[in-house]
């Protein structure tokens, strides 16, 4: 079959809320809008909520989203990291030495020249912000979506991504300072520290911890099993009541501004074909098993877009352009990746110890 939507192994491999994310998030837009439109008293109570220039209700829904997620990280896997260590470190030079100043290069042409006409300067540098957001954290979550769609090496998988949070905790706060900078957006040090605490250190911790005691006191497979599923429809309902207090918000600037969101997601399209592309390419070159390397070029091509999420309106606020960047992100990324999750199976064989493709086959 030649239309990945109609490929069982991706319809199958992904939940209701992962298949159809685009549309929930769309419908989010929607309800955020009216909201905000129709019932202002919300968004104006829930503005109120605030400590340190931190939304209470905002962190709340973000640790909801994040926290899932944390738990199952294990950083025990990471002994597994000399099993095929060419992978890891193509997996960590793209995300860390390529990706972000890729995307701050990529963002920066098309929203501050190429759109420069279509949009006032101030809520240009607002929209290369979320960019910058977006592209200093590779994909902690849904590329084990992406790794069983294309058949990856979970245990690896998990390797990889271990590694990357583990990085993320030291490397994300300087990579967004320099390249905020770059762009002459001030925002303070001891703000996106706060950020990296609230965002990254508590829920990755809390997560640890969480999975060693539940594991130590009932099993990996009840764990697995029983636990994980409980807990499974909390990212999602985290995620789509942020963004509708979110769109809340940005009511005017939508309703002012609609074409804007197509000129954000051009630079983010095409920064995500690029890495994935690069990471894929060089995987290929250095005759990397199809297995490792295709989920560690989705680790790169998508986004841990809840934390950017968080760290924009955390940085910026609730109304802010960059708020709005990071969830145009999250409306693209997934109809983005299942067209590159198709690349990836259609192009398996040329990679060393696969499995021979069945005539007729498109994966």
């Amino acid at each position: 079959m030649s239309d990945q939507s109609k490929d069982p192994d991706i319809r199958e491999g992904m939940g209701l809320f992962e298949r159809y994310l685009s549309i929930w998030v769309a419908l989010a837009i929607v309800i955020g809008v009216a909201v905000g439109q129709f019932l202002p008293v919300v968004p104006d109570t829930l503005a109120r909520f605030e400590y340190a220039q931190v939304s209470i209700p905002v962190a709340i829904l973000i640790w909801a989203m994040i926290f899932p997620m944390m738990v199952q990280i294990d950083f025990g896997s990471i002994v597994g990291v000399g099993r095929q260590p060419k992978g890891l470190v193509i997996t960590t030079t793209v995300n860390w030495l390529i990706k972000p100043f890729t995307m701050f290069a990529i963002a920066w042409f098309f929203l501050m020249i190429v759109f420069a006409p279509l949009i006032p300067e101030d809520l240009a540098r607002e929209y290369l912000a979320g960019a910058i957001l977006l592209g200093a954290a590779p994909c902690t979550a849904m590329v084990f979506v992406w790794s069983y769609l294309t058949r990856g090496d979970a245990a690896y998988t998990l390797v990889q991504v271990s590694v990357n949070d583990l990085i993320m905790l030291f490397a994300f706060a300087p990579i967004v300072m320099l390249l905020l900078g770059l762009s002459d957006i001030i925002v303070p040090w001891d703000t996106v520290a706060l950020s990296v605490f609230l965002y990254i250190v508590i829920p990755l911790t809390a997560g640890y911890a969480t999975r060693v005691t539940l594991i130590r006191r009932r099993g990996v497979e009840w764990f697995d099993n029983v636990f994980m599923k409980r807990l499974a429809p909390v990212t999602p309902i985290g995620l789509i009541a942020t963004l509708v207090l979110l769109f809340a918000f940005q009511g005017e600037v939508i309703l002012d501004n609609p074409l804007h969101i197509v000129l954000i997601a051009i630079p983010l399209i095409i920064q995500t074909v690029l890495i994935f592309f690069l990471a894929y390419g060089w995987a290929k070159a250095w005759r990397v098993p199809h297995n490792v390397a295709a989920p560690g070029a989705m680790i790169g091509a998508s986004n841990f877009f809840e934390l950017a999420v968080a760290a924009a309106i955390a940085l910026f606020g609730l109304q802010s352009g960059a708020a709005l960047a990071t969830v145009v992100g999250v409306l693209v990324e997934v109809p983005l990746m299942l067209a590159l999750v198709w690349v990836a199976n259609r192009t398996r064989h040329h990679f060393p110890g696969a499995p021979p493709v069945a005539a007729g086959s498109s994966s």
